[in-house]
Formats: C-alpha cells, sequence, structure tokens
C-alpha cells in the first residue's frame, strides 16, 4: 500500500501522536518552535496508511547558501509503528524532496544501532556521517526496574555519593521560570570551567516556555543558591537530559548526585521508562555518567541520505561551518561572562 504524508499543524494532535508512537522529547511541537525561534524551521508531517498512523516526523531545516539550500533534520526521530521504519523514512524523504528541495536528509533515530532498522539503512540509500549533532553512544536507564535494581546497579561510591549529598541539608526541587536565570548563571561558569559555548539566555527561556511540564528543571540549593541545576526534557516514555551545571560549592557538597537521583526518581514517579543521559565521550562527566549503570547503549547514530548533487561539497563544508560556529559561541560565552562579572562588581 502507498503511505499518505500529511503536514500537521495542530500542536495537540501532533504531541499525542508522538507520544501514542513513543517518540522522543525532540520530536515534541516545543522543540521545533524553540528552533524555529533561533534559525531553523519547523515541518511536521504524519504519516499513514489507509487513514492508520503508522509513522510522524518533525523535520527542521536549516537554511544554507545557495546552492546547498537547506540541511533537512529529523533530531531522534523519526517515530513509527514497529517494524514500519524503513518505509516511513521512504515516504517521508520523498516529501522533503519535493516540499524542501534540501541538500541531505539527516536523521538520528533514536533506535538502537543493532536494530534490523539500522541495519536496512544503507540498502535503502543512507549513508552513515561523522557530522553528529545527538551522540549516539550514551547511557539509557530502564525506569521500570525498581530502585532498589537501579541503586544496585551502580557503582559504590555513587550510592555513598547519593546519601552524602543528601545529609549536606540541600533543598533539592523544581525550578520555577524566575530561577531559571540563576541556573543559567552556574550554566556559564560551567561552561567556561569546561570550554564549552552556550546559546544566549533566550534559547533557554524558549525552551522553558516552548515545552512547558515536558521540560522541568530540577535544582539543589544551599541556602537561597542554586549550587547545580538539571534541565531535562521528556514524553510519556522517554527524559533525555539536555543540560546540566554545578558551582565548586555544589562539587565540595556533591550536590549532583543527589540531584541526578532525584530527578530519576521524579521520572520514574511519572511514569517515564527511558532516562537518556544524552551521550558518552571520553571525559570526566561522561565517568559520572557511567557511574550510574553496569552497561551504556549505542543509538542508530548520524545517517544522511543525498537529495542533491551538490551533497559532496555539503559533506566536505560542514564540519569547518560547525567548527567556526562552536568557537563563536564560545568566545561570545567568555565576552557575556565578563560583562556580567562587571556589572556584578559595580558599587
Amino acid at each position: 500500500m502507498t503511505l499518505s504524508v500529511s503536514p500537521c499543524f495542530d500542536r495537540a494532535l501532533w504531541d499525542t501522536t508522538v507520544n501514542q508512537l513513543g517518540g522522543h522529547p525532540q520530536q515534541l511541537w516545543g522543540w521545533g518552535e524553540t528552533k524555529a525561534a533561533h534559525g531553523w524551521s519547523a515541518d511536521r508531517v504524519i504519516v499513514a496508511e489507509d487513514g492508520v498512523v503508522v509513522g510522524a516526523a518533525q523535520i527542521v531545516c536549516r537554511p544554507l547558501p545557495l546552492p546547498l539550500r537547506n540541511l533537512a533534520y529529523i533530531p531522534r526521530g523519526p517515530q513509527t509503528a514497529p517494524g514500519r521504519e524503513i518505509e516511513v523514512l521512504e515516504a517521508v524523504a520523498g516529501y522533503v524532496r519535493a516540499a524542501h528541495r534540501s541538500v541531505a536528509l539527516s536523521i538520528e533515530p533514536d533506535w538502537d544501532a543493532a536494530s534490523d532498522a539500522v541495519r536496512a539503512l544503507p540498502a535503502a540509500g543512507w549513508q552513515a556521517s561523522t557530522n553528529t549533532i545527538l551522540i549516539g553512544r550514551t547511557l539509557i536507564l530502564d525506569l521500570s526496574r525498581s530502585e532498589d535494581d537501579l541503586l544496585a546497579d551502580m557503582t559504590k561510591k555513587h550510592r555513598q555519593y547519593i546519601r552524602k549529598s543528601g545529609r549536606e541539608g540541600l533543598e533539592i526541587r523544581r525550578v520555577v521560570r524566575s530561577e531559571i536565570g540563576a541556573c543559567l548563571d552556574v550554566y556559564r561558569l560551567t561552561a567556561e570551567r569546561a570550554g564549552f559555548g552556550i546559546h544566549e539566555d533566550s534559547y533557554y527561556f524558549d525552551i522553558f516556555d516552548n515545552l512547558g511540564d515536558a521540560s522541568p528543571v530540577y535544582a539543589a540549593f544551599s541556602g537561597d543558591d542554586v549550587v547545580a541545576f538539571l534541565w531535562l526534557s521528556t514524553t510519556d516514555t522517554t527524559s533525555f537530559e539536555l543540560y546540566g551545571g554545578m558551582t565548586d560549592e555544589g562539587e565540595r557538597l556533591r550536590a549532583n548526585y543527589a540531584l541526578k537521583w532525584f530527578a530519576i526518581s521524579e521520572m520514574k514517579a511519572r511514569g517515564v521508562v527511558r532516562y537518556d543521559f544524552n551521550g558518552l565521550l571520553n571525559d570526566g562527566v561522561s565517568r559520572f555518567k557511567m557511574g550510574w549503570a553496569k552497561h551504556e547503549d549505542q543509538l542508530a547514530g548520524t545517517w544522511d541520505l543525498p537529495l542533491s548533487p551538490f551533497y559532496p561539497l555539503f559533506s566536505r563544508a560542514l564540519p569547518l561551518a560547525k567548527r567556526s560556529m562552536q568557537v563563536a559561541r564560545r568566545q561570545a560565552g567568555r565576552v557575556l561572562g565578563a560583562v556580567r562579572q562587571a556589572r556584578a562588581s559595580r558599587p
């Protein structure tokens, strides 16, 4: 049967469809709204067969110089009925080719790397890409397990530090919008210390506003001060860590241990069954993440479907452009941090 592809303009219908198909938070309407306010556009399509929904994809497009036109990207999608992955991708690719005339369609699906769907991608014309946005190597906790089982899978040190930080008199709770600025102050300090770039404040406030209850932010307070925070996004089935940070005082108190366990427990109570730590690298943060379980997970990675004869030019130019953007973001973060310090030091 031929699959139909129809744009969706109804937020409630879209988010319901994503949740019914077990989709990822980066496929929610609010995530697309945020990207659309910051240099991308968002297009959402529902794929059906004889009126029965078999898949859905939120496609975000980034304008590129001519003749490349734009890049179409599906973050952690599409979401599909079991066994319909390649069919849905073919239908969505046909839509993107006609509607957006993109140089390529890039996907980073929330699929296990060893799945039949991933093994079928090369035969369907997809090429593995190193132009990664979301890291495929990650850690995903199964929150359908008991808290005792989750604790047993941690390192002994993690269990000790959860207990230790829980005795430090910290207040750990979900923050309200007026407290986001304090969390972002901590994030800037973390970024400066670790040497990575961050967005302007408006980007994070847009996430908070556009995703609403699907993007809870938790923080550990020592007195009135935020000493650590953890920002999530979540669907009915999957929670995904977006951002986090900690002050020197928070590090001394091991606040990130009790904070993360609090967030995991909150998501478990919410009925979420998958908790994704959002990427593992070979750094200190990843070593901290890896202490929460005895395993790690490998998702599908990044795959491109070339849609234009200019794809080879795009694949060579993108890494250079990404490096330039990363450098510019780090420099902008340093300038903003210096400005804030200067203002804070004024009598």
